[in-house]
C-alpha cells in the first residue's frame, strides 16, 4: 500500500511537471497566434518551440525546475521566441566588398613569381542580428596560386559591424601569365546562408630575360633547364641548344615560337660522354633582335 501511494505520488509529480511545460507551451502558442506577423515567422516560431521543448525535457523533477540553469534556459527561450514574434530574427544579411586587390569592374594584375600578395574582403552585417561563425573561404583557386590559409573565420559579426577577412597568397613561376582567372570566395554563417564574391586576377609576365642555372648540376643523366621571356614582346622565336666543350652542337632542345612566360626543359644526356657542356638560349623578338644567354653544366658518370 505504501509502495502504491509512492507510485501515485510520482505519477502526480510527473503530471504536474507536464502541466507546467504545457502551460509554457500553450502561452507561447497563444502569443504566437496574436502577434506573429506572417506564416514564415509562425513556422520559425513553432520550429524553435519544438527545439526548446526537447532541450527542457531533462528538467523533470521539482529540484531541477527550481535550478538556476533551468531559469536561465527559460529566459533564453522566451527571448528567442519574443524576437521571432517581433520579427527580429531575420537571418543576418551580409555584404562583401574587396578592400584591396580589385573591384567588381576590373581585373587586377598580380606580379609574376611574387610572394606576400594580399586580398582583403570587408564583410559587413547589415541586419539587426549578430552573425555567428562567419566563414570566408577561397575557392576556385587557379593552379600555381598558393594561399597561406584558405579559410578565415569571423567568430561574431555584430549588427551593422564590418570586419575584414585577409588572405595572403604567392604566385609560382609556373603559373600561366596574361590569362584572366577568377577567384571565388564563399561566405557562410551558422544559419546556413551562403554568399559569394568573385575577384578577377591576371598574372603579369616576367619583366626581364633570364636563363637559370640547370639543376641538378653536376648531373647524371638528366637535368632541368629553366628560362623566362619578358612581356616586352608578344611572341619570340626561341632556340635552346646544347654544345660540347669544343663548341660542337650536340642537340637542340627548343626551336619554336613562344609567348612571354616561364619555361623548363629536361636534357637527357644518356648517350653523351662525361664532361662540360654549354647550353645557349637565343630569343628573337618582334624587332628581329637576338637576345643570347649561355651557361655551363657538368655531366659526371
Amino acid at each position: 500500500m505504501k509502495a502504491e501511494k509512492l507510485k501515485t505520488a510520482n505519477s502526480n509529480m510527473k503530471t504536474i511537471i507536464a502541466l507546467l511545460l504545457c502551460i509554457s507551451v500553450a502561452s507561447a502558442q497563444q502569443i504566437s497566434k496574436t502577434i506573429t506577423p506572417n506564416g514564415k515567422n509562425r513556422l520559425e516560431f513553432q520550429t524553435t518551440l519544438q527545439k526548446w521543448q526537447e532541450k527542457l525535457k531533462p528538467f523533470n523533477t521539482p529540484e531541477l525546475l527550481k535550478s538556476q540553469e533551468y531559469a536561465e534556459l527559460r529566459q533564453e527561450m522566451w527571448k528567442e521566441l519574443r524576437d521571432i514574434m517581433l520579427g527580429k530574427t531575420a537571418k543576418p544579411s551580409l555584404t562583401v566588398v574587396p578592400v584591396k586587390v580589385t573591384d567588381d569592374a576590373t581585373c587586377t594584375d598580380v606580379p609574376f613569381a611574387s610572394k606576400g600578395n594580399t586580398i582583403e574582403l570587408a564583410v559587413a552585417n547589415n541586419s539587426a542580428l549578430s552573425a555567428e561563425g562567419v566563414k570566408v573561404e577561397a575557392m576556385n583557386i587557379p593552379a600555381g596560386i598558393k594561399f597561406t590559409e584558405k579559410t578565415v573565420t569571423l567568430p561574431t559579426l555584430k549588427t551593422k559591424e564590418e570586419q575584414t577577412a585577409s588572405f595572403t597568397f604567392s604566385v609560382e613561376k609556373t603559373t600561366k601569365v596574361n590569362k584572366q582567372d577568377t577567384l571565388r570566395f564563399t561566405i557562410t554563417d551558422k544559419t546556413g546562408q551562403t554568399w559569394t564574391k568573385e575577384i578577377k586576377i591576371s598574372i603579369t609576365p616576367p619583366t626581364t630575360y633570364e636563363l637559370l642555372q640547370n639543376y641538378p648540376n653536376p648531373f647524371n643523366p638528366t637535368t632541368t633547364i629553366e628560362y623566362q621571356l619578358p612581356g616586352t614582346g608578344t611572341r619570340y622565336n626561341v632556340s635552346l641548344k646544347i654544345y660540347d666543350a669544343i663548341g660542337r652542337e650536340v642537340t637542340n632542345l627548343v626551336n619554336e615560337q613562344q609567348e612571354p612566360g616561364y619555361y623548363q626543359k629536361v636534357f637527357n644526356a644518356n648517350r653523351f660522354a662525361s664532361g662540360m657542356y654549354i647550353y645557349r638560349l637565343i630569343a628573337t623578338d618582334e624587332n628581329n633582335k637576338h637576345h643570347v644567354f649561355s651557361k655551363k653544366m657538368m655531366l659526371l658518370r
